[in-house]
């Protein structure tokens, strides 16, 4: 795999639960040579849920990469013009995330990185993390799968049986999905039976 010496963002938003998967996700780009760039929701850093206190995981992930992260608008703005990004990761995208990102909205430091890398005409890799993927933002999806310089970390159903909306990226992929994704193709296969390996 070759991301030595990529500089990638790595946005984290709200699916708090989802933390301790992405966190391995980091560890590995950071072994394969990338120089990762972590950027946080206001979520991230400021609510507290039984999956740790307000801005925990984000100091566990700078300690891992080394990078102070990025946690404002004003502080993700630059990284447009000065064509900081090779590509810029959003694990996990919550709903919310990925419906603000469909529709353009721009409220959040990891959108606004997002923005800035997608104008730079540069790749942005999703690993979504929705309990309504099959519900309302089913529509999101389906207009960013079909955006230009979108990937998606394969994803599927991850409880169908008690949360039949529900869909999550396998984190694992994410590194193989940059990798892809920095080709410009969509790592196959995009769908996945992700309840039955999980």
């Amino acid at each position: 795999m070759n991301l030595m010496g990529k500089t990638i963002g790595f946005g984290v938003t709200g699916s708090h639960c989802t933390y301790a998967d992405v966190y391995p996700a980091v560890e590995r780009l950071v072994q394969l040579g990338a120089n990762v760039i972590p950027v946080f929701s206001h979520t991230v850093m400021e609510v507290d849920t039984r999956f740790g206190e307000a801005g925990e995981w984000a100091e566990k992930i700078e300690r891992l990469t080394g990078n102070r992260g990025i946690a404002s608008i004003p502080e993700a703005e630059p990284m447009g013009p000065a064509k900081r990004l090779d590509l810029m990761v959003i694990a996990p995208c919550t709903g919310n995330s990925l419906s603000r990102l469909a529709n353009a909205a721009t409220d959040s430091p990891v959108l606004m990185a997002a923005k800035a890398t997608m104008r730079n005409d540069r790749p942005v890799v999703l690993a979504i993390s929705t309990n309504d993927g099959l519900g309302l933002n089913l529509y999101n999806i389906a207009k960013l799968v079909n955006m230009k310089n979108i990937y998606f970390v394969p994803f599927g159903q991850d409880a169908p049986h008690d949360k039949m909306n529900s869909l999550v990226a396998d984190m694992r992929l994410i590194p193989e999905t940059c990798e892809a994704a920095l080709e410009r193709r969509q790592l196959q296969p995009m769908l996945i039976e992700r309840w039955r390996v999980h």
